[in-house]
Formats: C-alpha cells, sequence, structure tokens
C-alpha cells in the first residue's frame, strides 16, 4: 500500500468527537422498525409464504439495505426512515386480520398415538424467533460497517471514537460480545438440566476447543494485516491485538466466572463486579494514563495494552449477555419473557444513568470509552441491548402470538419457522464463518480500491454488491447445511 495513501487511511479512520446516544438510538431503531415490517406483512398477508423472488428482494431489502441507508444515505435523518417503515406496518396491523400460518397435514392417528411424547412435549429450550432476528441483525450491521467506514459515503461520528465517547461502531463491538453471551446460556442450560453434567474439566476442555478456531483466526489476521502493510489504527487494540483474540480468550475465562455462581448465583452480578473493581482501579491507580497515553515499549503488554486491560470490560460484558439469556431462552409465556426482559432493560439502564448523573462517588461523570472497555461502556452496551431484545421480543408477542400456543415441537417449529425471516436465518445460521467471510471481502475491497477517492454512487454501488454477495452466501450455507456460529 502506498505510504501516503496508508497514512490518509489512518488518519480518516480517526474519530474524536463520536456520536450522541440519542443519535446511535434513532439509527439502531431502524433494525426493530425494519422488522417490524417484516413482521407485518408475514402476519398479515404471508407475504414471505412461500418465499418466491419477490419476497427474497424485499426481505434482503429490508433485513439489509435498510441498514445499510440508515447508516449511509438516511444516517442524517434516521427518523424519516424510521416513520418510512413503521408507517405501513401500523396501517396493515389496524386494518388487516392477522392470518393463521400454514399448517402441515395431521398424522394418521395410530401414529399420533405411537409418537404421543415426541409429538406433544416441547423442546424445553426453543428457538426464539425474536433472537434470531436480534442476533442476525446485528451481525448484517457489523458486517456493513466494517467496510462502510472505510468510504466517505459514512459519516465519521458513527465509527469507532478514538479515546471519549459514544459511536455506533463502538456500539457494535460491544454489541457482538453480549449476544454471544446471550446465545451461550443455552449450553449453560442445556447443561444444568442434563442427568450427567460435566464436569468442570470438561467444560474448560470444551471452552478451549471453542477457542483455537478464534485464536487461528487471530493469527491469520494479524499475519495478513502485518505482511500486506494493511491501514491499522494501533490504538484499537494495540501493535499485535484484534477482536479475534478478544474473542477466542473469553471461552475459558467465562467457565473459570461461572464456578463462582456457587456463590454469586446472578451472572450479571459477575458483570458488574468486574466492571466495577477494572473501574477502581482505572481511577486509583494510574492504569488509565498507562493505557492511553503512556509511550510504547519493547514488551508484549506495553504494545497490546489496550486489547490486554480492555478484555476485562468485554469479559463483564460477556457475562452480562449470558445473564439475560439464561433468563430469557426457555420454554415460559412470552409475556413473561418480555416482562422478565423488560426489567433487566430497565436494570441496566438505571445503572447508566446513575453512572453517567453521579459516577459512583468519583464526582464528575465518568465518561465511555470503548478503547478502554470501562465501566460506563460495560453498563452502556447492557442497556442498548436489553432494550433491543424487549423490542424485538414485544414484535414477536404481538405479530406471532400462536409461537407461543403450539404444544408440539412440530407445531412450533411450523410456528417458528413463519416467524422468521429466512435471511436473518442464514446471517444466524453461519455466523462466524459470515463474519469471517466479511472481514476478508473489506481486506479484498480496500487492497483493490482507493475507498477515500471514491464518490457516493460509486461507494454504495460496492457496498450494496458487497451485501448482496453476503446474503447469498449466506442462503446458500443453508441450503448446504454448513454451519459454523461464534
Amino acid at each position: 500500500m502506498d505510504p501516503s495513501y496508508k497514512a490518509r487511511k489512518e488518519a480518516f479512520v480517526s474519530n474524536l468527537s463520536g456520536s450522541s446516544i440519542s443519535d446511535i438510538n434513532l439509527i439502531s431503531l431502524v433494525v426493530p422498525t425494519s422488522v417490524l415490517l417484516w413482521s407485518a406483512l408475514q402476519s398479515r398477508l404471508s407475504f414471505f409464504t412461500p418465499y418466491g423472488p419477490a419476497a427474497l428482494v424485499t426481505d434482503f431489502l429490508l433485513n439489509v439495505l435498510v441498514v445499510l441507508f440508515a447508516t449511509t444515505a438516511y444516517s442524517s435523518a434516521p427518523l424519516l426512515l424510521n416513520i418510512l417503515l413503521a408507517t405501513p406496518a401500523v396501517l396493515l396491523f389496524l386494518t388487516q386480520p392477522r392470518i393463521r400460518s400454514p399448517q402441515k397435514a395431521k398424522p394418521p392417528r395410530k401414529q399420533v398415538v405411537q409418537n404421543d411424547r415426541s409429538q406433544e412435549q416441547a423442546e424445553p429450550l426453543p428457538i426464539h424467533p425474536f433472537l434470531t432476528a436480534y442476533r442476525s441483525a446485528m451481525m448484517v450491521i457489523t458486517c456493513i460497517a466494517i467496510l462502510a467506514v472505510d468510504f466517505r459515503v459514512f459519516p465519521r461520528r458513527l465509527a469507532k471514537v478514538e479515546n471519549w465517547g459514544t459511536s455506533l461502531m463502538d456500539m457494535g463491538v460491544g454489541s457482538f460480545v453480549f449476544s454471544a453471551g446471550v446465545v451461550s446460556a443455552r449450553a449453560l442450560l442445556k447443561s444444568r438440566d442434563s442427568r450427567s453434567p460435566k464436569t468442570v474439566v470438561q467444560r474448560l476442555v470444551g471452552s478451549i476447543r471453542h477457542s483455537v478456531p478464534l485464536l487461528v483466526l487471530g493469527l491469520i489476521r494479524l499475519w495478513s494485516v502485518k505482511g500486506l502493510d494493511y491501514a491499522e489504527h494501533v490504538t484499537e487494540y494495540g501493535v499485535h491485538w484484534n477482536f479475534f483474540f478478544t474473542l477466542g480468550f473469553l471461552p475459558p475465562f467465562v467457565e473459570i466466572f461461572d464456578l463462582m455462581t456457587v456463590f454469586i448465583p446472578w451472572h450479571e452480578a459477575l458483570a458488574i463486579g468486574i466492571a466495577v473493581l477494572y473501574q477502581v482501579a482505572l481511577e486509583s491507580t494510574n492504569l488509565k494514563e498507562y493505557i492511553l497515553i503512556s509511550p510504547r515499549g519493547a514488551d508484549l503488554l506495553s504494545k497490546n495494552r489496550e486489547g490486554i486491560f480492555s478484555f476485562l470490560g468485554y469479559l463483564a460484558i460477556f457475562l452480562a449477555g449470558r445473564g439475560v439469556g439464561a433468563r430469557i431462552i426457555t420454554r415460559e409465556n412470552r409475556k413473561s419473557v418480555l416482562q422478565r426482559i423488560g426489567l433487566q432493560t430497565l436494570f441496566w439502564i438505571t445503572l447508566f444513568f446513575f453512572n453517567s448523573t453521579y459516577a459512583f462517588g468519583y464526582g464528575a461523570n465518568i465518561p465511555v470509552s470503548r478503547r478502554l472497555a470501562n465501566m460506563p461502556y460495560v453498563l452502556w452496551v447492557a442497556a442498548f441491548n436489553s432494550a433491543q431484545l424487549f423490542l424485538f421480543c414485544l414484535i414477536e408477542t404481538v405479530f406471532f402470538p400462536a409461537i407461543n400456543r403450539a404444544t408440539s415441537k412440530g407445531g412450533r417449529d411450523e410456528q417458528t419457522s413463519f416467524a422468521t425471516s429466512p435471511i436473518l436465518h442464514a446471517f444466524n445460521h453461519g455466523g462466524l464463518a459470515i463474519f469471517l467471510i466479511a472481514n476478508l471481502l473489506t481486506g479484498a475491497v480496500n487492497l483493490s480500491i482507493p475507498t477515500l477517492d471514491i464518490g457516493a454512487p460509486q461507494a454504495m454501488a460496492i457496498l450494496v454488491i458487497y451485501a448482496a454477495i453476503l446474503t447469498g452466501i449466506a442462503l446458500f450455507m443453508v441450503k448446504a447445511n454448513i454451519k459454523l456460529r461464534l
């Protein structure tokens, strides 16, 4: 890469001011609002069943391209985009009766009797469409942002903030970890309900096996960035550290902290404990100055101090997500789940409010820092994602109440399929693979095109093609039954 262009690129990705939380919330609200319109079309018109070309294009437009336009062309007018999406959804809800999802023919009576237990007994930890929508939408916006940020069409205020402040991409990184924590609760609950639960050693070995692919991807990314002289922002994670290393080291540490649930049964309490202790260390010692302004020495700790110390914050975020997941991945009545998410949202928002107002005794309020992954950042991410989960669950409860009334596994599977976007299901099905491919495509585009010098129309064309390629790969992986999740 040309040295002068590389220097321009590294300076371009810097964001010193960030964006307001209200601005981020309005842009992020586009995601559940697009799912709202999808749900209205499906529940009132059965628009996506059968899933033909028109349904595919509309699905792609609502759940992928809307996210792209929210972060580019409509980034200065997110309220308008939300109104454009919500208005037809509300009109459909008020004017069209809810239709019943297609039902398969009932099996012969004899077969029902023979398979009574398997047909009537529902899965204890069923798949929830609102969780699929939440996790997949987060993956879509992450994949779009990592390439869009390299073009001028993506506003600088939405890029990662250098030291202090909030932005859409700062929230995206934390949300990625939080959502991983939410879905990890499924394995935890299955282990608790198992007649022969795994031993501590077995769980640690399993977590290490889960970590190895992520750590290998981290090494590959490190080698490619250094070997290809790719533009990088060292103050983000350090000289050698990258996000794959953070993801890779999380599983074994989470298992270690799970041992503490014998004494502290709430993952949320563990998350808050880690965040508070880390914040005390930042405020009471010279750790904050060491991370932010100290010169880089020759040792690995000094070179990678941002990634190493911010890991504590991401561990707290993962545990917070795990706590939320353990309370909502159940077979309970959907309204009960909605109430639980609502209480979780209120809990985390209250903590973030008091942090922002009173700073827990430290005098002036403590600003959010994604680079430090400090306590305010942990609370902000937990509050935001809990609120997003609440909105997705509310949409499902209102538009697809039949899911909760299904009494057999087969019936619930039919209702779940009817209420889930095939594209969002595809992104959830192959999450890790899609994220890896998105990173590879982002690198390929940046090495072959001077993204800083591309005009808005050309940039949007490239981003639409990129989004279409990712969506096509995700759908192919479902058809080929290739599954690789985080």
